[in-house]
């Protein structure tokens, strides 16, 4: 039973990966501490499920054209050189005895900045893409990049739920394309973030190995979800993952584990009923205008 329960568990989250552009692992930490890990231990364990997660997505993304590469390169370069930052204060969080609840706190301050930003971009008008998306930044793309890593490491996060928002308000990317070079990046990123406690922290390699082989399954399904999808409605939904999000780990640090699990279970449930919606909904018309096209 635990053995199906860890591999639909990467499943279901990989599709989320895949779709949002998020690598998955900042829904997995909190999940993990939800279900007893250590910080410590949950941040490495989602590190390496989110290597592959990003692996799958990527070329789904790949031949819907949403990577912008030039982009991606520097955002992972940067993000590389700053995830040697992250492990020392995350060893002395749990020297210190604080982590179980520094790290939930710096999850929910970064979740409630992001759900704000996603949901601001989502109520805009869906009109042409930002003139920006042409000549982004270098230097913005730099900070975002560091920024990005350090999170990884730290949170055992892709990065993407920072660099998706991020590459959307300050960049000018348009949500797929943020999507599809957030994934990209994240494979770049990740590694260095994984290494640098693979060798020190003590690896649930069933439960890892089980979360993947689920994600590898998901992950392509569900960046195939988002041609079903308006930038707008990407948005939208974006924010309203951080949100269940961020209110699921605020009730672990009152001991509402259980709560926190529905919670984020009722919204992954409601993401796939709404999706399985659309995709139907998108086949009917394509088939009424087949049939209407050819009398």
């Amino acid at each position: 039973m635990l053995i199906l329960l860890f591999f639909l568990l990467g499943a279901c989250i990989s599709v989320l990966s895949g779709f949002f552009g998020v690598g998955g692992g900042f829904i997995l930490t909190p999940l993990l501490m939800l279900f007893g890990y250590s910080p410590i231990e949950a941040i490495t364990t989602s590190l390496l499920f989110t290597l592959g997660t990003s692996l799958s997505g990527i070329t789904t993304h790949i031949r819907y054209k949403n990577i912008l590469w030039k982009n991606g390169i520097i955002l992972g370069i940067s993000g590389v050189a700053s995830t040697q930052l992250a492990k020392p204060f995350v060893i002395y969080l749990e020297n210190k005895g604080i982590d179980e609840w520094v790290i939930p706190i710096f999850y929910i301050i970064l979740l409630s900045y992001f759900a704000m930003k996603m949901f601001k971009q989502g109520r805009k008008s869906s009109g042409a893409a930002d003139e920006k998306t042409a000549h982004p930044s270098v230097i913005k793309m730099f900070f975002i990049g560091v920024f990005a890593g350090f999170v990884s490491a730290t949170l055992g996060v892709g990065g993407g739920f920072i660099i998706v928002p991020l590459s959307v308000a300050f960049l000018g990317f348009e949500p797929k394309k943020a999507i599809g070079t957030s994934l990209f990046t994240i494979f770049l990123i990740v590694p260095a973030a994984f290494l640098s406690y693979a060798f020190t922290v003590p690896i649930d390699f069933k439960v890892s190995l089980l979360l993947v082989a689920g994600g590898l399954i998901g992950s392509s399904f569900g960046a195939k979800l988002t041609r079903y999808y308006e930038n707008k409605e990407i948005s939208l939904l974006l924010s309203s993952i951080y949100i269940a999000t961020l209110i699921s780990v605020a009730l672990k640090l009152m001991g509402l584990n259980v709560v926190g699990l529905i919670l984020l279970g009722c919204f992954i449930l409601y993401f796939f009923i709404k999706s399985i919606i659309k995709v139907q909904r998108y086949k009917v018309e394509r088939d009424m205008g087949t049939g209407t096209s050819s009398q």
